[in-house]
């Protein structure tokens, strides 16, 4: 084992030495409801994505790259801490005024950056909660971002469609007003102020299920607030906001090494893009909010360029779970949908034990070091903090991130060869084995009815061979109980790692 260790200390040394008097900078770019097939160099052809087709052309795009989770909290609580969420209580898709899920003095990915001396940042959308129970939101909050590794934040604390709907910078709301302190509540109203279900004439956009809320700038989310006036966010402004962020931090840092979790909030409802991207898409504010996270992508690119950084800096792109169409919104994104197929060949979707829950796209570039291609290697974001703490010429605690394996050789492209295996988690769970999807019976709706995706639940085993049955429609279950019985039972033990 010492030898293993001292061996990727010695790699990670000739990474951070090759061709550079500095270790290599990363950027990790981290889109919301991407799915597999909404992105041009992944088949879609409804829709431009320029930028991201240009990346994927300049380095390493992957087929078989999945998020931890068909949801948004659990997929980033797995990529920062190593752990599969499912394995932790409250883990699930949080509130707006949850506490913070990851404890502080935990290794998270961001620390693992901070420890190798180099500088961190998160912007964007954060939803892992913040400080404890009963948050005050008009003083210090905190534990947070800053607690768990990193040195900068930007964020928002949750999600669009709910409150509240200010940033955080740092520890503190940013443009807060004293004098207008925030007041948060779920499940009960808090203040006078009017709501969707009540006042559907003051909305710019109706809700199709539930979201209907305190309204902030014309839109009902879920959650109540009242307060903050002068600190609520404008939807149309907010990519622009993370991107300008984003912007200032490389530059700010262009003399150290540095890691950067950007986490965009498109395509995520609800989908209010900035007007310069208005109509862009001919999809509808679905289309028009990828159009303007592709432009991201390339504002960010193009930055590194200008700072001749693109040699020493490995970006990343991807999305924290499939793709999901009508979720909460009415914004004509199923009417004008037409032949565009968000997650591609997939079944399922956003929340789906099917592929499409959490088969994303991944793609890689580090010019002059990871050779531009196409690779089926099976990756999972969980393998994140393992994979760069080789690259780092760390050591990373198994029982801090038990879940997470060393990978880099093939993010790298220098192998082909990923997972052996890898357990999905959607509404339950399921489990790969090479090209093999194994699901165990589970009771429960086959279909998610406010978003009209499949579940994957059946009241029976399902298994499919992805090689020839991509879109998993022909369970082979009883024509190979065998390998359904030892694909169950592995999935017991990697359920209970003590019962080995």
């Amino acid at each position: 084992m010492k030898r293993v260790l001292l061996l990727l200390g010695l790699f990670g040394l000739l990474l951070r030495t090759s061709g550079a008097t500095r270790p290599p900078n990363v950027v990790l770019i981290y889109a919301d409801d991407l799915g597999w097939g909404d992105v041009g160099c992944y088949g879609a052809t409804a829709i431009r994505t320029p930028h991201l087709d240009r990346f994927a052309a300049q380095g390493l795009r992957f087929t078989d790259a999945h998020a931890a989770s068909a949801t948004c909290t659990p997929s980033r609580y797995a990529l920062l801490t190593g752990e599969y969420a499912w394995r932790r209580r409250g883990t699930g898709v949080l509130p707006g005024d949850a506490a913070l899920i990851i404890e502080p003095g935990r290794t998270t990915l961001p620390a693992l950056f901070q420890r190798a001396d180099y500088r961190t940042a998160v912007i964007g959308k954060w939803h892992l909660g913040l400080g404890t129970t009963n948050l005050d939101w008009n003083v210090a909050i905190k534990p947070g971002p800053l607690e768990i590794g990193f040195d900068y934040a930007f964020i928002m604390a949750a999600t669009g469609d709910r409150v509240p709907c200010v940033y955080v910078e740092n520890q503190y709301v940013r443009n807060l007003d004293p004098r207008d302190p925030i007041r948060v509540r779920y499940g009960q109203p808090v203040g006078d102020e009017p709501t969707g279900k009540a006042r559907p004439d003051l909305l710019r956009m109706h809700p199709s299920h539930g979201h209907d809320q305190t309204i902030v700038n014309g839109i009902s989310r879920i959650g109540y607030m009242t307060g903050g006036q002068a600190a609520r966010w404008k939807d149309e402004e907010m990519a622009l906001e993370f991107c300008q962020h984003a912007q200032i931090f490389l530059r700010e840092q262009r003399d150290r090494p540095f890691f950067l979790y950007l986490a965009l909030h498109d395509p995520h409802v609800p989908r209010r893009p900035h007007p310069q991207f208005v109509g862009k898409s001919g999809l509808g504010p679905r289309g028009d909010a990828i159009v303007q996270a592709d432009w991201v992508v390339g504002e960010v690119l193009a930055e590194l360029d200008r700072l001749k950084l693109a040699e020493t800096t490995l970006v990343i792109f991807t999305s924290d779970n499939g793709a999901v169409v009508d979720d909460g919104y009415r914004d004509k994104a199923v009417e004008r949908l037409g032949d565009h197929r968000p997650n591609g060949p997939w079944r399922g979707g956003k929340y789906s034990k099917f592929e499409g829950g959490t088969r994303v796209p991944l793609l890689v570039r580090w010019s002059g070091r990871v050779s531009p291609g196409v690779s089926d290697a099976l990756l999972s974001q969980v393998d994140f903090p393992a994979t760069f703490a080789a690259l780092l010429g760390q050591t990373l605690d198994s029982k801090t991130a038990p879940d997470s394996q060393n990978q880099l050789a093939a993010l790298l492209g220098e192998t082909r060869t990923g997972r052996d295996h890898l357990v999905e988690h959607g509404q339950g769970l399921a489990l790969r084995e090479g090209p093999w999807k194994f699901i165990p019976a589970t009771e429960g709706s086959r279909i998610a009815w406010q978003t009209g995706l499949e579940t994957g639940n059946l009241n029976a085993p399902q298994l499919y061979g992805l090689a020839t049955d991509p879109g998993e429609t022909n369970n082979l279950a009883r024509a190979q109980s065998e390998r359904v019985r030892r694909m169950e039972e592995r999935m017991g033990t990697l359920r209970n790692p003590g019962t080995e």
